[in-house]
């Protein structure tokens, strides 16, 4: 094998042949030919990528790998690692879209020549995107600046911030190359990449001690790139065809999808919300490309999600405790928008710890967004007492995230707004009821939002949204607080597909929770149930608690008092219906030894098809969940406008046609469905597995009511430490006529039927019996 070949997992594997990394394993046993380990350990061993590549064409498994997938695995199984991979693309990336014709010169070359020549041209991108490799001198400090203006060092001295210009790139220095010149030549001998550039950048701002003063990415020598030099090929043509930018995204998504423990991520849809609640109110309705210049400040900037989020023309200011992931959120940002008129401001991206360590003491921006880690105990509480920060109270060890509200305080200009996400212990916590306080008598706390469960990490509690706004001297504080509560829009209670209320991680309405916090917020006007303007001498008690639900008051299930008779009609109306589908008496028969096949074998034979899902909730399209199909729900609806999650655009998903059997593939259960005509169309989510039978070999209801035996269930499992995985291939199925089958699933779809109305009946009875106990108890319902 080459060295430094591309290797690959057996999860890699699967995914390149559609099919589950239970087949992987069973070919690795059936076939002798089957590619040797490479690396690896021995419970997850890898595979050289071209070797496993040629097996599976010439087992007649694979036809062509699709260019995007090659990428990913190439990215997967660089020897550097996924995240250098990444690094190196996104350079490459940018150097392809901002200097294609520099790019084409150096992709003449060999892999050793171009491996020597790329940092000089990637230098020159980085450093017109990013700002030089080594910061100048720090200036002077100098007064604030208007609004939209980041206070920083003096905008006419030799340290200004640079100003892009009408194609996106920052003005650069007398000796900076010249865009859209070709591969620049070599530097003077003994001299580095970017070390002599004179390129003026807004991102040189002055920095504390402990923060990182290079930019977030370092320019990578000959010698890391050359194991890099096929990978970025592959990644340019990808980007030929869907361009460099979300190319990028697609190979991060996946990323990090690969890595979930690692990353805490905000939803796109989520970062969406809490950017259009910090849009100033004069830019409400208006083109984006008609608004003025604002700054943005990220001071925990993760993936960097929340600056992609934000809309019109913006400076970008981010700081991240990890480098690694400081570099890959400066690479996405500078890739966000193509270098057009009107691409936002060049980002600048620090790395550090922003409490300990504020990459920006002397900035005052428009806004701030700020996902803050959470119950975090080391935070700097013992070395940071007296830091000038701490304007409303200095927060006890237990309230970071109040260190984070003050920190988000201290970078704004007058006037301007902060949103963070905040958890729920945050607005009640009697160790940080004095700064809560403190911040409601200056008016700079203006509204707690409580988000439905499922809205972002921790899925499983909701939490709140923050809006501050740093007051203005001699402007009066606000007298009021807007208290909001969505977590009953997440989902309707009694909607007809059988959805559970209170949201869930895939059962979130956004347009319908955006809706509703944006005219709350910019009305300040009450709605029953979900907003309140509260005044802030009625919080302020001994708790100081502001968490919504302590004074919005929910509508009773079922409509309150009022609707609880239709409720009961409708139950009587279910119950019926029940008694009218519950099966006769059975008829007790000898066991039945009929001769047996499996899915697998009926697959290889053509009588059905095989399909693993793989879309995830929060597109265009709507997605048939692992969550609809355990719980008997429809699928998840589309979501008509708002960003994709990154590493879900380029999925091809499976539509569902009426007639396929759908089986989840975790959790050791026995449910399996039928696609009617309300889930046809959808797309098939993650965890499920797809049978498409020939509907003149096999009847569905047949298939689907044999698959839900319990004995068959549990022979075609195999358990982990924590959980049960399903492979669909072999499930058994008695040989019969299609007649025979007919019969057998005519009573399958009737138990079907059965199990619907028990459910129905379930989730409506419940909802009387707390209504009732809800009008009971507030004095609506008398007990009679």
């Amino acid at each position: 094998m080459p060295e430094n070949a591309t290797e690959v997992t057996a999860a890699g594997i699967a995914r390149l042949a559609g099919v589950g990394r239970a087949a992987v394993s069973n070919w690795r046993r059936r076939h002798a030919d089957f590619p040797q380990p490479v690396g690896g350990s021995a419970t997850s061993p890898s595979f050289a990528l071209s070797d496993v590549e040629r097996w599976l064409r010439d087992q007649g498994k694979l036809a062509e790998v699709p260019l995007r997938e090659r990428v990913w695995q190439e990215v997967a199984g660089h020897p550097a690692g996924a995240a250098q991979a990444l690094v190196h693309t996104g350079c490459a990336l940018l150097l392809v879209r901002d200097r294609p014709t520099a790019w084409l010169e150096l992709t003449r070359a060999s892999d050793e020549r171009m491996a020597q020549t790329l940092p000089y041209a990637v230098d020159h991108v980085l450093t017109v995107r990013l700002g030089p490799d080594v910061p100048s001198a720090p200036g002077p400090a100098a007064p604030p600046g208007g609004v939209g203006t980041p206070r920083t060092a003096d905008a006419s001295g030799p340290d200004a911030p640079s100003v892009p210009d009408a194609s996106g790139h920052a003005a650069a220095g007398p000796d900076a190359p010249v865009p859209g010149s070709t591969v620049p030549s070599a530097p003077a001998p003994g001299s580095a990449p970017g070390s002599g550039s004179g390129a003026l950048h807004h991102a040189n701002l002055p920095e504390a001690s402990g923060v990182h003063r290079a930019r977030a990415v370092h320019t990578p020598t000959a010698r890391d790139l050359l194991p890099s030099v096929p990978l970025l090929r592959a990644a340019a043509e990808l980007a030929a065809g869907i361009g460099a930018g979300q190319a990028f995204e697609f190979l991060l998504g996946r990323h990090l999808d690969a890595n979930p423990r690692q990353y805490t991520l905000t939803p796109p849809h989520l970062a969406e919300l809490m950017a259009d609640l910090a849009e100033p109110p004069s830019d409400e309705g208006r083109p984006a490309s008609a608004r003025p210049l604002r700054s943005v400040l990220d001071p925990a900037a993760g993936t960097g999600t929340l600056l992609r989020a934000v809309t019109g023309p913006a400076a970008l200011y981010a700081q991240e405790a990890d480098a690694g992931l400081a570099a890959l959120t400066a690479l996405r940002l500078a890739l966000r928008a193509d270098a057009t008129r009107d691409a936002p401001a060049s980002p600048a991206v620090r790395t550090g710890d922003t409490l300990r360590a504020d990459a920006f003491p002397r900035l005052a921006t428009d806004t701030v967004l700020c996902h803050p880690p959470f119950n975090d105990r080391n935070w700097g509480h013992d070395e940071l007492a007296y830091d000038p920060r701490w304007e409303y109270g200095f927060p006890a060890r237990v309230e970071s995230e109040l260190a984070w509200v003050q920190h988000a305080l201290a970078r704004l200009r007058d006037g301007g707004t902060a949103v963070l996400l905040m958890p729920p212990a945050a607005a009640s916590r009697r160790s940080g009821r004095r700064i809560r306080a403190d911040l409601l008598r200056r008016g700079a706390l203006r509204a707690v939002i409580a988000l439905p469960a499922g809205a972002a990490p921790p899925y499983g509690i909701p939490l709140h949204l923050w809006v501050l706004r740093r007051p203005t001297p001699g402007v009066r504080p606000g007298p009021d607080l807007l208290l909001a509560d969505t977590a009953a829009l997440a989902a309707p209670a009694a909607e007809p597909g059988g959805k559970a209320a209170g949201g869930g991680r895939d059962r979130i309405d956004w347009p319908v929770v955006r809706a509703a916090v944006l005219d709350a917020w910019r009305d300040r006007t009450d709605l029953p149930g979900v907003s309140r303007v509260v005044p802030v001498v009625e919080l302020l008690d001994d708790d100081v608690d502001l968490a919504p639900a302590r004074y919005l008051h929910r509508p009773a299930p079922g409509g309150g008092a009022a609707g609880l008779g239709e409720v009961r009609e409708r139950l009587a109306e279910t119950l019926r219906l029940t008694a009218r589908l519950t099966p006769p008496p059975v008829a007790p028969a000898a066991p039945a030894h009929r001769p047996r096949t499996t899915v697998g074998e009926l697959a290889r034979g053509g009588a059905l098809s095989l399909h693993a899902g793989t879309a995830a909730p929060g597109g265009p399209a709507p997605v048939l969940t692992e969550h609809d199909v355990l719980t008997g729900a429809g699928p998840t609806a589309a979501t008509p406008t708002g960003p994709e999650t990154p590493g879900t655009a380029q999925d091809e998903p499976v539509l569902l046609q009426t007639g396929d059997v759908v089986v989840p593939v975790l959790g050791g259960g026995t449910v399996v469905r039928v696609v009617g005509e309300r889930d046809a169309g959808a797309a098939l989510g993650r965890n499920l597995q797809l049978l498409r039978p020939d509907p003149a070999a096999l009847d569905p209801w047949f298939l689907a009511g044999f698959l839900r035996g319990t004995s068959n269930n549990r022979q075609a499992s195999s358990y982990a430490s924590t959980a049960a995985r399903l492979d669909a291939r072999r499930l058994h199925l008695p040989r019969m006529p299609l007649a025979e089958q007919r019969r057998f699933g005519e009573r399958f779809r009737e138990l079907a039927a059965f199990e619907e109305a028990l459910r129905s009946a379930e989730r409506i009875g419940g909802l009387l019996i707390q209504g009732m106990y809800d009008g009971l108890a507030d004095g609506t319902v008398a007990p009679t």
